[in-house]
């Protein structure tokens, strides 16, 4: 089938940045949520009684169905109206947030993370195609840059917002605090919404249920036994389940090939998509990066807490330097990508790699001595170059891509950011458990922080593939 990006009402276009601050506020809780959890994870393990692969979950239950919703949830707003699916998946995120808080058990709290993460990703895909529809020309393009901003500040501001709740203890709540400090800032969003303006597709592309399906039954068997495997043992349906992950993926590939060949269907994620250079390029981009910082945040969290001792709220004070770097940079990327392309993003992915390489080499030599004045510096350099991949990504790829395709490329590229998130911490997470059973935290420490550097030094050859402008 031809792919047709949806068309847009004219009317929808306008001047007015009113809006925008409303559809910035969901997309940074969105993001906040799948970290402000990590400083509370030794918390929660405690309170809940809950083990390793449990708080894993708690985590990864989130971003994994987040991942699964993105793309249906666009073009459920295609269809039924953008403002509409983005004020219902914000109730569904504030009752959720609420429902998260008052978790009586882990069990409890993993299935209302991954409701929680159901109704994000209704609400987020909003975000980013009321952009797309209500802005035009310059407008757009500083919209786009305040949005990928919101992301990387979102991704390194959350576990120190989660650190100054867990020490403040309001009234009592804990770890609580972390999920019902949504609810007033829901609503306030709830009642602001009136100043999104309404848009929605002209000819909106169907939901493709089947490929919805395999593509949560791919993920959910991949990143399942890798949270869990470890803890329980390697159990036979763990085994079963990766063994089953080629036959699931295989199937996914066939039914989204014959969904482009059928008039009727709209494929979620276009296999076409593939034979465009910088969609391809654009992905093992994401690929690699996105897992470096969710493994990164979840072995941070987990060690500077278990491992060092450090308080939660210093345990989000240690990513201060890395959340002020990636700010200035989020600020400053456009212009310095506008001036020097491609290298520009290349010398941030190599930034980014050398700081978490340098956190992995004080690990393995210093480990006594970690402090927060001793980070400081690799995790400035972490933040800038972080920044300097994360926040002109989209705009990197989406520029060299044909309007009639550029929406599927981009829930592709969403969908591989939320899947990689969940697959650092289920990964990265699992084999810095491990080690650190096994050999300590210092073991544990080196080889988490070490594969994170690793992974993000695989993003940096990749970007050297990017569009060159």
């Amino acid at each position: 089938m031809t792919l047709t990006m949806p068309r847009t009402e004219p009317a929808a276009v306008t001047t007015s940045w009113r809006a925008l601050p409303v559809i910035l506020l969901a997309q940074f809780l969105a993001v906040v949520d799948f970290f402000i959890v990590n400083v509370a994870l030794p918390s929660i393990g405690t309170d809940l009684r809950a083990g390793p692969a449990g708080v894993q979950f708690v985590v990864a239950g989130y971003g994994l169905a987040y991942a699964c919703c993105l793309v249906a949830g666009g073009r459920l707003g295609d269809a039924f109206g953008r403002r509409r699916l983005f004020v219902l998946g914000l109730a569904a995120f504030t009752l959720t947030s609420l429902l998260c808080g008052l978790a009586p058990s882990a069990a409890a709290l993993v299935a209302a993370r991954v409701l929680q993460g159901v109704a994000a990703g209704a609400m987020v895909p909003q975000v980013l195609a009321t952009i797309q529809a209500t802005y035009a020309g310059p407008m757009r393009a500083r919209a786009l840059g305040l949005f990928g901003a919101t992301i990387g500040a979102g991704s390194v501001a959350g576990e120190l917002i989660g650190g100054v709740l867990l020490r403040a203890d309001v009234a009592g709540t804990g770890w609580r605090a972390i999920f019902l400090v949504n609810v007033p800032l829901g609503i306030a969003g709830l009642f602001a919404a009136r100043l999104m303006p309404q848009s929605r597709s002209s000819s909106p592309a169907p939901v493709d249920p089947r490929g919805a399906l395999l593509l949560a039954g791919t993920l959910a068997l991949l990143l399942a036994p890798l949270s869990v495997g470890r803890e329980l043992h390697w159990p036979l349906w763990t085994i079963a389940a990766l063994l089953a992950v080629p036959l699931l993926g295989l199937a996914l590939w066939r039914d989204q090939r014959a969904a482009e060949r059928d008039e009727r269907r709209a494929p979620m994620l276009p296999p076409s998509l593939l034979r465009r250079p910088a969609v391809r390029r654009g992905l093992a981009v994401a690929l690699l990066y996105f897992p470096a910082v969710g493994g990164f945040m979840f072995v941070f969290a987990v060690l500077a807490q278990s491992g060092l001792g450090w308080s939660p709220l210093r345990a989000g004070l240690g990513l201060t330097p890395m959340a002020a770097g990636f700010l200035v940079m989020s600020l400053v990327a456009a212009r310095i990508v506008a001036r020097h392309g491609v290298t520009a993003i290349v010398v941030g992915a190599w930034g980014f790699a050398a700081g978490l390489g340098v956190l992995a080499v004080q690990a393995l030599l210093w480990y006594d001595r970690l402090s927060l004045l001793t980070v400081a510096p690799a995790m400035l350099v972490t933040g800038l170059g972080g920044g300097l991949v994360m926040v002109p990504l989209f705009g990197a790829v989406l520029a060299t891509v044909p309007p009639q395709v550029a929406g599927a490329a981009s829930g592709a590229l969403v969908t591989a950011q939320q899947a990689g998130l969940a697959a650092g911490v289920a990964t990265v997470g699992s084999l810095f458990v491990a080690v650190a059973g096994r050999s300590g935290w210092a073991g544990g420490a080196v080889t988490g922080l070490a594969a994170c550097a690793v992974l993000a030094a695989g993003c940096a050859v990749a970007c050297a593939r990017l569009p060159r402008r």
